[in-house]
């Protein structure tokens, strides 16, 4: 069976509009390792586990990913 028809959808990160926004899905069928899938709006997407997603939501509700990132931006590199 197709990936795509054993994942179940859990979360559209932006959902108002039509551009195919970012989507949190679970693959039950895939390897421990890879059972979350993030898709972006480019019709890519990246598998991870459940520890890996876990530590990249404690670091958003820390603020650091949003810190490092405006840092990153506020240096304006091209």
């Amino acid at each position: 069976m197709p990936a795509a028809e054993r994942t179940r959808h859990l979360l559209t990160f932006c959902g108002k509009c039509s551009c195919g926004c970012p989507e949190l899905l679970v693959d039950h069928e895939a390897p421990t390792e890879r059972r979350i899938v993030i898709t972006d709006d480019f019709g890519q997407r990246i598998q991870m586990s459940v520890e890996q997603l876990e530590a990249i939501v404690e670091e958003a509700r820390a603020g650091r990913i949003t810190e490092l990132v405006t840092a990153e931006l506020a240096l304006g590199v091209r």
